[in-house]
C-alpha cells in the first residue's frame, strides 16, 4: 500500500508541473532563466552519461587504458566535435565502442 501510495504521489507531482505550463499558457520567464534553461538538456545527459563511462559496474572506479565505456565515450566526444552530425555520432560512437569491446574481449560471446 505504500508503493501505490509513493507512486500516486509522484504521478500527481509530475502531472502538476507539466500541466502548470498549459495552464498558464503566457508565463514569461526572465531572461537569465532562460538562458540558464539551455543548458539543462547537455547537464541532464552528462549526469546520465558520465557515471556510466566512469563507473560501469555501478560501484567501482575504471579509470583504464581498456576502459571500453570510457574510450568510446571520449571516442563520440571527438566524432560529435568533427563532425556536428548526429547520425554520424550515434553510429560512429556505437561502432567505436563495440570495436573497443571486441578488441579488449570484453564482448559477453
Amino acid at each position: 500500500m505504500q508503493n501505490l501510495g509513493l507512486i500516486l504521489g509522484m504521478a500527481a507531482i509530475t502531472f502538476a508541473i507539466r500541466y502548470s505550463l498549459f495552464a498558464w499558457p503566457d508565463l514569461r520567464f526572465p531572461p537569465l532563466v532562460r538562458q540558464g534553461l539551455h543548458y539543462v538538456p547537455t547537464s541532464v545527459l552528462s549526469a546520465i552519461v558520465v557515471p556510466g563511462m566512469l563507473l560501469p559496474d555501478g560501484r567501482h572506479w575504471w579509470l583504464a587504458w581498456d576502459n571500453a565505456y570510457l574510450l568510446g565515450g571520449l571516442a563520440t566526444l571527438l566524432i560529435a566535435a568533427l563532425s556536428r552530425h548526429l547520425l554520424a555520432t550515434i553510429g560512429g560512437g556505437l561502432a567505436c565502442f563495440f570495436l573497443l569491446r571486441w578488441a579488449f574481449g570484453q564482448l559477453p560471446l
